[in-house]
Order: C-alpha cells, then structure tokens, then sequence
C-alpha cells in the first residue's frame, strides 16, 4: 500500500472506480451505511496504532494524534453513518398549481460519480476520511492520494477501509506531485484538495480545462483577536494551544494576535508563561519535514530584521535536515511582514497591540486568507456583533479553531483559502449533484404555454403579469383576474 506508484498507474486505478461506482451507487443508501458502518470501530480498535504511526512520520505527539486524528475520524462514520439516508433523502417542489396543473417534481441528490482526493501531511489520517466517508455513502466511487511526507499514514486509510465496500470502489495511489497531478487529469468528476495555494490553484487550472468542479482548502492566516474584557487566563491558555498544537501546522492554527493594548502586557505576559511551560516532544513535536522548519525560521528571522522583539524562543539552531523549531512569541508593530501576512504553519505566536475592536477587525480582515478566527471577550452580545464583520469561514468566541473535528459543522473560508465545504450536510452541496425529476399528471392534448402562439396566449401572459405585480391596486388586479378566466377559456377552445 505504501510502494510509490507512477502518474502511468493513475488511469487504471480510476477506470477501475469508473466501473466500479454504477453498482456501488445503484445500492440504497441504507446498505451503503450498513457496510461501511464498522469503519468506526476499526479506527477505535487502532486508535494507539494509528497514533504511533503518525507520530513516526509527521513528529505529531501521540496525544495530539489520538484527539484530533482518531477520536475525530470515529465522530466523522457516527455522524454520516447516522444522517446521510435522510441527507439524501428526495425533497419535494413546490409547483404553482395554477400555473402548472398536474405536475410534481421531487429532487434527488445523485453521486457526482468518481471523487479524487488530494490530501497533505499534517492531518494524514483525519482528513482524508472527512471526505472519503461521506463521498463513498453518498455512491461516489474514490480515488485517493496522500501526501508523499505521509504515505504509511495514506496506507493505514486504506487499510481500515479494506472489505468494507466492492472492489475498485475505493482506491489509492501514492506518490508526489506527479502522480496528483496525473489524478487531476484522470477521468474523475470531482477534485477534493487540501494543500497550499499554489498547488490548488494547478488544481483548479487543471479541473476548468475539463469543466468540473473541484472543492479546495488552502492556506489560512487566523487571527485572534483579544479584548479589553477577556478572562486573559483562558485567552493566553487557549491562543497558545491554537497557535502551538501540531507545532502550528494547521490550516486554522492562530497566526496572528491582535490584543487590545490597554491588556497587552498582561496578556502577552500570560502567553510567555504558557509557552515557557511547554514540554518539547510531548506537547509540542519537530515540524514535519526540514523545508517547513525552513520557511519558520525565515519568516521570524524577517521579523526580527524588520524591528519585531523575539519575546521567547526564535533562536533556530536548526541545520540540514532537522525538523525541531522552538515554540516562538514575537512581538510586532506591522502587519508588513511574512510573519503577519504569509502562511507560516508552524510554533510560532506574533502579537501585535491595537487601540480597540475595530482596528483589530479591520487588520484581521486585510488578509488575502479568510478560514477561522477567533474572538475572545466576556461581552457576548457584543461578541456576535463583532463576528459578523470578520471575514471568515469559522468565528470562535472564547476558544479557536477545533470545530474542524465537528462533523456536523462547516468548515469553509474566503480569498485564498479557496472554496468548497468540508463538514455539515453543505458538503454533500460538493459531493452530489441536484437531479431534478417532474412527474406531469395531466392528460391534455397539449399545455398551455406550447405553439401555437396565438393573441389569446398573450392575453394570458398580460393578465398574469399583472396579477403578480405588487404595484397593481386591488381593481386593477380584480379586473385581469377576469381578463385570465376569460383569456384562458378562449385558448382552451384554441385560441
């Protein structure tokens, strides 16, 4: 499972699903979940296996892997296993009856057909099932690629899914950027892709060329922002695990801190004190590979060279193929740096003062990223107003950046975070589409609105125009009442 394939492998692998899926699809819903409902408990059994695997390859502590790579993959099959019929179930359109007598539409959520999905290194066992569980019980067949970091990880996917569902409906292929691209030009219906911006926009630029669609998460640059009346406790224990857990490599990792500045000192104090206590290795592991520790310690060191204050950590004495950075607070004074503005996905805290709400939110919202943030105030009324303005997918009040793990919440975002849904019914929006089937009752020889076009259809196309019109006085609509009666029993005769 884990031999790296070549792009050549990737068409057969892809027919393979192609075949595979009508039959797949044709069953109902309800057998669909009675087959892959035991996933569940598979990945519950091998709860410690999988986390020593991902542990091993990613430097994920082994506690961080239980909570937010097994526990919330076992959530995931609960909740799709436990909604997708009704999900799925047909819903009825309401058809004017006057109108359109006799007729009666339902719509049906049809599977997209074959779902590619593109998956990266920092969550290699959660995120893919995000995806893979609710495609395959939607009748998708899938074809999945794992990140070349993490291909034990991809490999272990494969393996809790092993017998649950026909063969070829779900494959997977591993290796690096070759063999996802070769995915992206396959004959699939659906790209799912998680990963950076610049590869997701390849995806993207590859699925316009064959006009379909593609759902894509990509980079973030979450803030949170700290006001004057937070418990400064749980805002510098909370900040700093969402800055700090998979050593900052999340998507939805706190990037930047906006802290109103009469609280700065406290709060900044607060947060060193935190990290100061942080245990390397149990709390917080290595970054995943050397070239992410790399793009770490640049990003600090053109902070440092731009006038910010290193307040703990940043010293880097990493060198050739080490993957540990110490978890690092900087203090800045502009957003004009790659600390502030850059993705930097890893242990890293800035802060930065404000003089109040709107000035965070207005530097929050200048990011070209838009996935989560976070705002942390006792005022909760005042803390919905305040989410409202912000410019992101997800807002948090009082804790950030864990509803990825609730299945039944969405997870989106704006700008270059891209689109498409994971989470929630809202993603089956991406992994079916709408088929809409009208059952018309009628008997008669033809409808009203067929040839020939004639003055007495126009009348009724007047009439009703009028009728419908909220400007028109009760007379003005009594009277083209009359004129449709009149109109429509005069086409009736075949007029």
């Amino acid at each position: 499972m884990t031999d790296t394939a070549s792009s050549d492998d990737v068409p057969e692998v892809v027919a393979k699903a192609r075949a595979a899926q009508p039959a797949w699809g044709a069953l109902s819903a309800d057998e669909r979940v009675r087959r892959i409902a035991p996933l569940k408990d598979r990945v519950l059994d091998r709860a410690e296996e999988i986390a020593r695997i991902v542990r091993a390859e990613v430097g994920k502590p082994e506690v961080e892997a239980l909570l937010g790579e097994v526990l919330p993959s076992a959530d995931v099959v609960q909740y799709w296993t436990s909604n997708i019929a009704e999900l799925l179930d047909p819903e009825e359109v309401d058809i004017d009856a006057i109108a359109y007598p006799g007729k009666e539409g339902t719509i049906e959520r049809e599977a997209r057909g074959v779902v590619a999905v593109i998956m990266p290194w920092n969550f290699p066992f959660a995120l893919p099932l995000r995806t893979i569980v609710p495609a395959l019980l939607a009748g998708n067949a899938v074809v999945f690629k794992p990140s070349e970091v993490s291909p034990k990880s991809g490999a272990l996917v494969a393996e809790v899914l092993s017998g649950l569902v026909p063969d070829g409906v779900f494959g997977i292929v591993q290796g690096a950027g070759d063999v996802g691209g070769a995915l992206c030009e396959a004959d699939v219906d659906l790209v799912v892709f998680t990963g950076s911006v610049a590869t997701g926009r390849k995806v993207a630029h590859a699925c316009a060329e064959k006009l379909i669609p593609c759902s894509l998460e990509l980079g973030g640059k979450d803030a949170a922002i700290v006001l004057a009346d937070a418990d400064l406790e749980r805002a510098a224990n909370g900040v700093v695990w969402g800055a700090m857990m998979n050593a900052g490599q999340n998507c939805a990792s706190v990037e930047r801190v906006y802290v109103v500045r009469s609280v700065g000192e406290a709060f900044t104090k607060k947060v060193c004190e935190v990290v100061a206590s942080l245990r390397p290795g149990l709390d917080v592991g290595p970054l995943a590979t050397p070239a992410q520790r790399a793009i770490v310690a640049r990003h600090v060191d053109a902070a440092k060279a731009a006038g910010a204050k290193v307040l703990s950590g940043g010293v880097d004495t990493g060198e050739g193929e080490t993957r540990e950075y110490p978890p690092t607070v900087v203090s800045v004074k502009s957003d004009d740096t790659p600390l502030m503005s850059d993705e930097t996905f890893g242990p890293v805290l800035p802060i930065a003062l404000v003089d109040d709400a709107d000035e965070a939110i207005r530097r929050a919202n200048a990011s070209r990223y838009g996935l989560t943030a976070s705002l942390w105030t006792k005022d909760r009324k005042k803390a919905r107003i305040l989410a409202k303005k912000l410019r992101a997918g997800v807002v948090t009040i009082n804790n950030h950046g864990f509803t990825g793990a609730l299945p039944n919440a969405p997870w989106s975002g704006h700008g270059e975070t891209g689109w498409g849904i994971t989470g929630s019914s809202f993603a089956l929006d991406m992994l079916t589409r709408p088929r809409l089937v009208l059952l018309d009752r009628s008997r008669g020889k033809r409808e009203l609105w067929w040839y020939p076009y004639t003055p007495a259809l126009r009348n009724v196309a007047v009439a009703m125009a009028t009728l419908r019109s909220g400007t028109r006085g009760i007379f003005a609509r009594i009277g083209a009442l009359f004129r449709l009666i009149g109109a429509m029993l005069a086409r009736g005769r075949g007029g």
